[in-house]
């Protein structure tokens, strides 16, 4: 693939200003929600192919989230595009002002391979909703996942408007090459600064959604058994391959013990087998 035609095209796409009419914006958006419900199925042989997640898994942790995503701009769309209406300065009287809200441009997003939907779709249907063309780069070590979303995107979308590229580091170091009016990325600390000082270079604002320490506290005020159900959930949902797992808790001495059990209980009831159809 052309990245720098693909670009090219994107650009003109945007400037050609179609993106920009609130009807054209919600019938995309009702489009992708289609194409989801359309390829469902497909979506959860994909991610099994990859992970071995089941398809319960994978619409709670990755389908749900999208469809409620796409719902919930369909309903606050109309209204967030509508010209907002401000006090005007006593120095710009007899004149009116009003808040006029733009898109960006054009949107590069470089997916996380552990939600390889969800991470990827999430920031494409909100960058579509406001306006903006969008470029997908997937993750490539999810390779059924990418290769169905390349196929499922580009296939229904013009290239000029959503379009995905596949590939590995060498494609993400071609994409960074150019300029962007956006950039989102999910993925390392390390990897984030990379793209962080790629895009400086353009001037290009970043979304970076980076992994971190994600600490629980247990108090013996607390309702301990919620606490076990709550963490256990937590940290084992998605294999465990959850940016905002807990890493690690502190408890207080005083219920060090009885939480312990409560936690063992919790693990043991949530059946975290190889076997077990809600999870694997």
């Amino acid at each position: 693939m052309d990245i720098e035609n693909l670009i090219r095209a994107q650009r003109a796409f945007f400037l050609s200003q179609c993106t920009k009419e609130p009807d054209f914006r919600l019938a995309q958006l009702r489009k992708l929600d289609g194409l989801l419900r359309k390829y469902e199925n497909d979506f959860y042989r994909a991610v099994e192919a990859d992970f071995g997640k089941s398809a319960f898994d994978t619409y709670t942790t990755e389908i749900g989230f999208i469809y409620q995503e796409i719902r919930f701009y369909l309903k606050k769309l109309p209204k967030w595009v509508r010209p907002k209406r401000i006090r005007t300065g006593l120095s710009s009287l007899p004149g009116k002002s009003r808040i006029y809200y733009e898109p960006l441009g054009c949107c590069l997003i470089i997916g996380a391979w552990n939600y390889p939907f969800q991470l990827t779709l999430l920031p494409a249907i909100a960058a579509l909703a406001a306006g903006n063309t969008v470029m997908i780069k997937p993750s490539e070590l999810a390779p059924e996942c990418s290769a169905l979303l390349a196929r499922v995107i580009n296939d229904a979308f013009p290239p000029g408007y959503f379009q995905v590229v596949e590939g590995g580091a060498k494609e993400t170091t071609a994409l960074l090459h150019h300029r962007f009016d956006h950039v989102f990325f999910t993925g390392s600390q390390k990897v984030g600064q990379i793209v962080y000082e790629a895009a400086a270079r353009h001037l290009t604002p970043v979304t970076l959604e980076l992994g971190g320490k994600s600490p629980a506290i247990v108090c013996p005020s607390g309702d301990l058994k919620v606490a076990a159900r709550r963490i256990v959930w937590g940290k084992f949902i998605n294999g465990g391959q959850t940016c905002i797992a807990p890493d690690y808790l502190l408890v207080h001495r005083s219920v060090e013990e009885s939480f312990l059990k409560l936690l063992e209980e919790r693990i043991r009831q949530f059946n975290y087998q190889p076997d077990s159809t809600h999870y694997i």
